[in-house]
């Protein structure tokens, strides 16, 4: 909401620095996003005088003028002499006073003026046009100024063009502060001052004109879209440029001035808060001498062409006006249709000011991608008990600004009459919840400020009656009028007290600290966190090669910001891969990055996803630069494993082994360089290089490893304590034992059957050697040698009992192997 300090200070005794005010708001709960300097754009303008004009010699559109600009009649020697402009406008005469553009002044838009020639005729400004001014679209001929003006002041100050606009965020619950009538009511409320809002009145309602019942019938076929809808008729409209002030005013509120009718509709929105909407009465049919307005829900596939020239396609969710029923004449809250719109030939207008259900406005607006300013206040809801009350108030202005005839009375239909909110306010309530000594007079005043109705008790302990005005939605309960009594009191202002509690202790959960433990192991081992987008392409599975099995369903969004993140993310790698993509596009080779954070499994019968936790990590480059004395080694397979075990390690999660990742499963990773992470036995994530395929998805051309754990899998398993374990004493025995086996089989496998068939002597599997040769060991094959460490924990070990060990296992390990001792 842009706020005009030189409007707002018709309203309500200001600060004289804009400074002051902007501090105060802030202090209270509205953020001020900017403040704009407005007339700052426009310097070396001044009002003038036309001394002669005079045909130019080579031109039979172009004036010669003769121009007094007062202290700036000087030549360059500074000798006394009108100023000399050549002119293209056919508005002025002889003795008009108007506003002229000297050598060196700057307009709005960045216009520099400079002294120049026109058709041989030296020229040392510019007569000014409104348009070029910025204070209207008229550009046919130059601004003519009144006759008792001044000559040669600055033109910004002598209109008072200077002014300070403060842009407010407004948060959704307040529709109140979408005016300036508002804003006047809440800054008075802060400042604890008087407002004086005077709202224009019509200066002659008669019967002469015509009545409104007897030109316009309206009929609302169902309330719950249209509460209240009130109707005015303004006859004999003069279309034409709108005043100055006017046009000031709804610059200064951030739109442009087009002609009087719009900006009197616009002024009028902008002042109240009530948008407006005005029909060409004459567009309308007529039956039995009357235009018969006609709200109703559109239907599905119905079409009207919009003031945007943009045919749109409704469906039953949308509110219209409609003429007599049939054709739409308005999208009802957002914009309104081409066969009504105001034009030069209009000469009677149908002013609507009603009030539409938010819900329907809201999702009209955003399924036709279609904002304006009247949906944004109908969607936060505009009151419907001032409706009638702003009608008036428009048809003044017409009155005024239009030279239009008002007809007498109004129509006003409001099949739900809106009623106002009682509520009981306790001081001593207040206070308690407040932590502040809040007095039950501040209390009361600065509600009543606010446009609340104050029943006081018959003293300062006693509940208070507060009637909420109608225009605040927001006031609903006690503790409602609790948070504006302290916002208006000051939340900075209560003294920081303690919570009177006992036997309380503070801290973390056990979960809470696994989860900063597992940042700071992996920040340890050098890796960044990171946080990416919970919305994802729905082609990210697609371009890693990911199956959707275990992945449940996509939950998409309604409404996405941009079309590329129309769902929730189901995975944290394609998140990672962007990351690293976009770093190495800005010249950093060296990724390392960590994320942990939610995905979404949605299901088919189920209105809420699933959402696990998850902790991955990508690695690409090396871990550092290359130095004059060492190369650096590109990170491999072996860097994240490396990683995943420091992290597991450091939780404490016991009996943990590595799987060969099947490719058909596993398809973003490299096969044979990726492997399942177990865990107790439990599949508890992956790890492995990411497939060449997937990296050029995302336009990476360099090798990336990544991993990926279950979090809820990790605080599962994950223990303070380890089990002691007594320290051996006894000796062990050390034997080698070399295996020749297929090339297929995985050392994972080798060693757990080795495990397996040493029994509870065998304490320690040490692979030392991998040795291939096609003619010593065979083709197809491989040796694969092991250092065994036999030990018994209460006795030394026999050689005898070591043998028949050791015999036993390699029995059991040939026969499920298939494979033979190499000698």
């Amino acid at each position: 909401m842009r706020v005009s300090y030189e409007w707002l200070k018709d309203m309500v005794d200001l600060p004289d620095d804009p400074a002051d005010l902007v501090a105060a708001l802030t202090r209270t709960g509205t953020e001020v996003e900017a403040v704009e300097r407005v007339g700052a754009n426009i310097t070396k303008v001044v009002t003038s005088q036309v001394l002669e004009r005079t045909l130019h010699p080579d031109s039979d559109h172009l004036y010669v003028c003769k121009m007094d600009v007062g202290p700036y009649n000087v030549d360059e020697q500074g000798n006394p002499m009108p100023l000399q402009v050549v002119c293209g406008a056919q508005n002025f005469r002889q003795g008009d006073k108007t506003v002229t553009a000297l050598v060196g002044a700057t307009l709005p838009g960045g216009v520099t003026i400079k002294k120049g020639k026109l058709r041989g005729v030296d020229s040392c400004g510019m007569n000014c046009s409104s348009r070029e001014l910025g204070l209207g679209s008229d550009h046919a001929g130059i601004m003519i100024l009144p006759a008792d003006a001044p000559v040669g002041v600055d033109f910004v100050s002598w209109q008072k063009l200077s002014d300070t606009v403060i842009d407010c965020e407004i948060t959704p619950n307040r529709p109140d502060c979408l005016s300036m009538a508002g804003m006047a009511t809440e800054v008075a409320a802060v400042l604890d001052e008087d407002t004086h809002v005077e709202l224009p009145r019509i200066a002659r309602e008669s019967a002469e004109f015509g009545r409104t019942a007897d030109l316009v019938d309206v009929s609302i076929q169902d309330p719950s879209l249209c509460s209240r809808y009130a109707a005015r008729v303004v006859r004999n409209v003069k279309i034409g440029p709108s005043p100055e002030w006017l046009a000031r005013r709804i610059i200064a509120a951030g739109a442009r001035p087009i002609n009087n009718v719009v900006d009197v509709t616009n002024y009028v929105m902008f002042l109240t808060g009530q948008p407006l909407h005005a029909f060409d009465l004459g567009k309308l049919s007529e039956r039995d001498g009357r235009r018969h307005v006609v709200v109703r829900a559109a239907t599905d596939g119905e079409r009207i062409v919009t003031l945007d020239g943009q045919t749109r396609t409704l469906t039953s969710d949308m509110v219209v006006i409609t003429d007599d029923g049939h054709a739409p004449i308005c999208l009802a809250g957002v914009m309104g249709g081409q066969n009504s719109e105001i034009d030069e030939g209009t000469v009677d207008v149908l002013l609507e000011a009603a009030r539409f259900d938010a819900g329907h406005i809201s999702r009209t607006s955003r399924n036709l991608t279609l904002m304006s300013e009247a949906s944004i206040r109908f969607e936060r809801q505009v009151d419907a008990s001032a409706c009638a009350d702003v009608a008036d108030v428009a048809a003044a202005l017409f009155e005024a600004c239009c030279s239009a005839q008002v007809c007498e009375g109004r129509v006003d239909e409001y099949p739900l009459v809106t009623k106002r909110v009682t509520i009981e306010l306790r001081p001593d309530r207040v206070r308690a919840l407040c932590g502040a000594p809040i007095e039950t007079a501040f209390m009361a005043s600065r509600l009543e400020r606010l446009g609340c109705e104050v029943s006081r008790g018959a003293d300062d302990t006693q509940a208070m009656v507060v009637l909420a005005p109608s225009n605040r939605p927001d006031l609903t309960r006690e503790i409602d009028l609790v948070e504006e009594v302290l916002r208006l009191w000051g939340e900075g202002d209560v003294e920081p007290t303690l919570p009177a509690a006992r036997n309380h202790a503070g801290g973390l959960t056990c979960e809470q600290r696994r989860l900063r433990q597992i940042g700071q192991v992996l920040r340890s081992c050098g890796l960044s966190e990171t946080s990416t987008y919970n919305f994802a392409d729905p082609d990210d599975l697609t371009r890693l090669g990911m199956g959707e099995q275990g992945r449940g369903v996509p939950v998409r969004i309604l409404h996405p910001l941009v079309d590329n993140q129309s769902q929730m993310r189901r995975n944290l790698l394609a998140g990672l891969l962007r990351s690293v993509a976009y770093n190495r596009d800005h010249g950093v080779e060296n990724v390392h990055l960590y994320e942990m954070g939610r995905v979404f499994f949605g299901h088919e019968r189920r209105s809420q996803p699933t959402e696990p936790s998850y902790v991955a990590g990508v690695l690409g480059g090396a871990w550092g630069d290359d130095q004059w004395c060492a190369k650096r080694e590109p990170l491999d397979f072996y860097d994240a494993k490396g990683v995943v075990e420091t992290l597991l390690d450091a939780l404490r999660v016991t009996k943990l082994r590595f799987r060969p990742a099947d490719p058909a499963t596993y398809g973003w990773l490299q096969p044979g360089r990726g492997a399942e992470v177990l865990a107790q036995g439990e599949l508890i994530g992956w790890v492995g290089n990411v497939h060449p395929t997937a990296l050029a998805a995302f336009d990476i051309d360099a090798p990336v490893v990544a991993f990926e754990l279950a979090v809820a899998a990790l605080q599962r398993l994950a223990r303070r304590e380890l089990p002691y374990e007594e320290v051996p004493t006894l000796p062990g025995v050390s034997i080698d034992l070399a295996l020749v086996v297929d090339e297929a089989m995985s050392y994972e496998q080798l060693s757990q059957r080795i495990k397996s068939a040493g029994g509870k002597l065998l304490t320690d599997v040490r692979l030392f050697d991998v040795y291939r040769d096609p003619v010593r060991v065979g083709e197809g094959k491989k040796s694969m040698a092991f250092s065994l460490t036999y030990r018994a924990a209460d006795h030394t070990l026999t050689s005898a009992e070591v043998d028949k060990a050791h015999e036993r296992l390699i029995k059991k390990v040939m026969r499920s192997t298939g494979g033979e001792v190499r000698s």
